[in-house]
């Protein structure tokens, strides 16, 4: 077929496969029987839109595999790497063949890896999944969060960003998949202690359409509301206001306990990796 691409997501894997117009490159690529390709155990994506899929079938249809799927040879066949979509459409187009890289992927480890990123590095991913793959990344790879940031190409703090939408309720983590809210929504969420309040402003926020300048405002005024029922009759104002201060500074949760002959500060942390970026801040 013509005009075969590499997708950025397996590029930025294998930065030394061959050019486009490589013989060898042509070689790499090989038409394998869509019934003996397995789907992918790790696949991060854990919804599929119907329409789209039908769209991409109708273009299938009319052009054919414009990218190969990915896969590695395990047993007497293929298992999937990336590429789901497209193996679906063609699935249901009752296609036989599609073209497909065959990578040397050994272990499962290694799978889960080249699985995670290749899909992570697609724009089309949901933060929540997104998200949910870095974690993956974090516990089965046994990586630490900078390790990940490197492989995916982001900062580390980005993805410190998602996986604090994990802490959301599954009811928001289902609506930003949905894409009814976005990564903006959830980050401002994410800010209220509070689950129950964290519902309570995201129904607002679904029912009146609201921008992510103005569910921010409604995060701060909520989480200036609790501090206040909690602390005036605890603590003095100065108190609060030095809390309030480090939160913003350091990028967590801080408490004073204040006494008569002095006192202590705690600060919350979630990950060794925070834990390191938090000591920065004293060295």
């Amino acid at each position: 077929m013509a005009n075969k691409r590499l997708g950025k997501g397996l590029r930025a894997l294998i930065p030394d496969v061959p050019s486009e117009e490589s013989e060898d490159r042509k070689n790499s690529i090989q038409d394998i029987e869509v019934r003996r390709i397995l789907p992918n155990p790790f696949q991060p994506r854990e919804n599929f839109d119907s329409a789209a899929l039908e769209n991409l079938q109708n273009s299938i249809a009319e052009k054919g595999i414009i990218q190969p799927i990915t896969v590695r040879k395990i047993d007497d066949g293929y298992q999937l790497i990336a590429g789901e979509r497209r193996l679906r459409a063609v699935t249901a187009l009752e296609i036989e063949k599609i073209p497909a890289y065959v990578l040397n992927v050994q272990t499962d480890e290694e799978m889960l890896e080249f699985s995670l990123i290749e899909n992570i590095q697609r724009e089309d991913l949901n933060p929540v999944d997104i998200a949910k793959a870095y974690q993956k990344l974090l516990t089965d790879c046994n990586l630490t969060q900078d390790e990940v940031a490197r492989r995916v190409g982001k900062e580390r703090s980005t993805v410190a960003n998602f996986l604090r939408l994990l802490k959301l309720p599954a009811t928001i983590q289902d609506s930003m998949r949905a894409g009814h809210i976005s990564m903006g929504h959830g980050r401002a969420l994410v800010a209220i202690e509070d689950a129950s309040r964290q519902v309570e402003i995201w129904k607002k926020a679904i029912k009146n359409n609201l921008s992510v300048r103005e569910v921010e405002r409604l995060s701060q005024k909520s989480s200036s509301s609790v501090k206040k029922e909690k602390t005036t009759a605890e603590k003095p104002y100065f108190i609060v206001e030095a809390e309030n201060r480090l939160r913003s500074a350091l990028g967590t949760q801080v408490k004073i306990k204040h006494g008569s002959k002095g006192g202590s500060i705690e600060i919350q942390y979630y990950s060794d990796d925070e834990l390191d970026r938090l000591l920065e801040f004293f060295e």
